[in-house]
């Protein structure tokens, strides 16, 4: 397609559609979301599910490095994945209130006052042991004993 064609049909589409960042239903009845795109019927690629998972670990890491830099910053790749990780798969009915309504994980993951002050002072049997026994970690199971064990191996 020609560059100036798709610019055009944008334009259109976006005047004629609205841009709209957070699912709605459409005149039909249809999920909708973004610029006319059809959730239903369509749903998103794995391209587009790519990115989205790639933009939620770097807010996720911004957050992190703007909340707790000094607990999140010395830590080795391994560990700091497991707050990654955590940070994402935070229920939002855990804690609030939420300051980004888009992204729900830091507000949660700040919850855990006692495993941060063990993953700072380098205590990781007890910062494992202690996500063990979490509200979070019988929300989803497996994941929480995976992730306990990296924070507590560090591989």
């Amino acid at each position: 397609m020609e560059a100036k064609l798709l610019e055009r049909i944008k334009e259109q589409l976006l005047r004629h559609e609205g841009l709209r960042l957070k699912p709605y239903r459409c005149t039909a009845g249809k999920l909708t979301i973004g610029i006319g795109r059809n959730l239903d019927d369509c749903g998103i690629s794995q391209t587009e599910a790519y990115v989205l998972l790639e933009n939620d670990i770097q807010n996720c890491e911004r957050q992190l490095l703007d909340e707790i830099p000094e607990i999140y910053n010395p830590l080795d790749e391994v560990r700091k994945s497991v707050l990654l990780n955590m940070c994402i798969s935070i229920p939002q009915s855990r804690f609030a209130p939420l300051r980004d309504p888009c992204y729900l994980g830091i507000n949660g993951l700040l919850g855990f006052k006692n495993t941060l002050a063990f993953i700072q002072a380098g205590d990781w049997e007890r910062a494992a042991n202690n996500m063990l026994v979490s509200k979070w970690a019988k929300q989803v199971g497996r994941r929480a004993i995976e992730l306990s064990e990296l924070m507590r191996k560090g591989h």
